[in-house]
Order: C-alpha cells, then structure tokens, then sequence
C-alpha cells in the first residue's frame, strides 16, 4: 500500500470522524429526539399519521437507510478527494499478502 503524508491522512482522519459523528447524531436525533419530544411534536402528522408514531413505526428506520446510501456518496467523494481508490488497496494488499 502506497504511503500517505502524515498532514494528509490526520486530515482525512478528521474528516471521516467528524462525518461519523454527524451521522450518529441524526441517528440519536431521530431515534430518541422524537420520543423526548412525543408531546411537542404530536401536533405535526405524516401522510395522517402523528409524527412520533411513524417516526418509531417506519421513519427511523426510513432515516437509517438514506444515511447509509449518503454516507456511501460521501465516503466515495472523500476517497477521491485524498487520492484513495479501494481498488488498488485492495489489490496491493492480496499482492503483500501472496509474497508473504
């Protein structure tokens, strides 16, 4: 595997924890902000339905799923961004690998 500059990959560390910390808070936000709130948020409805109720029935799990399809864009564009192509890891590493 191709070695990294030191600056480069500590940025790009940050970057993808500040990206999972993100994503983990929209988790906790839909996941236990919606129950904290039930009162408050009663009074707005989902195609009829209140929004605390959907949200536990199917809207958590609806959120859960677009971040794992945004979270797969944006790791990609990251990738790109530092120059990382799994391809190439992933070869050189079953190269090293077989030599070993």
């Amino acid at each position: 595997m191709r070695k990294m500059d030191p600056a480069k990959a500590k940025s790009y560390v940050r970057l993808r924890t500040v990206l999972i910390i993100i994503y983990l808070l929209i988790g906790v936000t839909v996941s236990f902000g919606v129950v904290l709130f039930t009162q408050q948020l009663s009074s707005f409805s989902v195609m009829g339905i209140p929004l605390p109720y959907y949200m536990g029935a199917q809207g958590a799990v609806v959120t859960f799923i677009a971040l794992l399809f945004v979270n797969a864009i944006v790791s990609d564009a990251v990738d790109r961004k530092y120059g990382i192509n799994p391809k190439h890891v992933s070869s050189q590493d079953e190269d090293q690998a077989a030599n070993q």
